[in-house]
């Protein structure tokens, strides 16, 4: 009798694989460089370093901010994955931040390490936004599938917060802009998750029941508003779970924006024209937010 491989195991080899495809093509190398990026250092974990890589414009003052964090499956991937998103944004005003945080593969851990990291980083630059330039009241999370899932939980959970980190300053961020983002990671009434993303959620591979860690179980109304950029031929974090999110958000009037694309897969965002029509709409998003100024 063969083993049977647990479905959220297979779901991560497959957001992995998805993610990690640029980087055969030499695109995203780790450790990352990434010329004129400020490095600061958000949070230390026994002899391990997790960097904030900084793109900012000119002398910011009480500028709107944003965090990406890579895909990879909780894995592997690297902070370069989003340098062009932060090149871009940064020319138009923003500081634009590109997170490392802790993956399974450098560091053994499970995705709520993972999403401890997302949350400090996010506390860590609100904790510092007057010496960053930063306004705190206008800070954004992203990400792409993996790092989409931690931006998009930064926003609703709070569980698995570092102890140690002063409670007082938020972690959750003002606005989210997430790249085909695992959003649901437990079954979801009305959803029928196909069988190669985790129906059914293993608490041994994230740590925690799925429920706990799945952004779409714990929407609120005062999520922060939302654009999401998903596949509408995405194998690995099917379109549908995605719909799901943006209707759960919607129905507790919470602004959510779901911008699908016919005919692309997972990690589409990373190559052109996707990469530049992915960054226009969520130049338009944030200037609806008033974050940015027309051109």
């Amino acid at each position: 009798m063969k083993t049977a491989v647990p479905l959220l195991a297979l779901a991560c080899v497959a957001l992995s694989a998805a993610d990690a495809a640029p980087a055969k093509r030499g695109g995203f190398g780790y450790p990352p460089q990434m010329e004129g990026a400020r490095v600061e250092t958000y949070k230390t974990v026994g002899s391990t370093k997790l960097n904030l890589y900084i793109f900012a414009p000119a002398a910011p003052t009480n500028a709107p901010a944003i965090v990406f964090f890579f895909g990879g499956g909780w894995a592997s991937g690297s902070p370069q994955q989003f340098e062009a998103q932060c090149r871009y944004l940064a020319a138009r005003g923003m500081v634009a931040i590109t997170a490392d945080y802790r993956v399974s593969s450098r560091h053994q851990v499970k995705p709520i390490q993972c999403l401890a990291d997302a949350r400090s980083a996010i506390r860590w630059v609100r904790a510092h936004a007057a010496q960053l330039g930063v306004d705190p009241n206008r800070i954004a999370a992203g990400g792409g599938s993996a790092g989409g899932h931690l931006a998009g939980a930064t926003a609703f959970i709070s569980q698995f917060d570092e102890s140690a980190e002063d409670q007082k300053i938020s972690a959750t961020p003002n606005a989210l802009v997430l790249f085909n983002p695992a959003l649901v990671l437990a079954p979801l009434a009305g959803l029928n998750l196909d069988k190669s993303f985790g129906a059914r959620v293993p608490e041994e591979r994230l740590g925690t029941q799925g429920e706990n860690i799945s952004p779409a179980h714990h929407v609120a109304s005062n999520a922060p508003p939302t654009i999401i950029f998903h596949g509408r031929a995405d194998t690995t974090v099917p379109f549908a779970t995605a719909e799901a999110f943006a209707a759960r958000m919607k129905a507790v009037g919470a602004r959510c924006e779901l911008a699908g694309y016919d005919g692309q897969p997972h990690g589409f965002f990373n190559r052109e024209p996707w990469q530049g029509k992915t960054l226009d709409e969520a130049d338009k998003f944030l200037l609806s937010l008033g974050w940015l100024k027309a051109r």
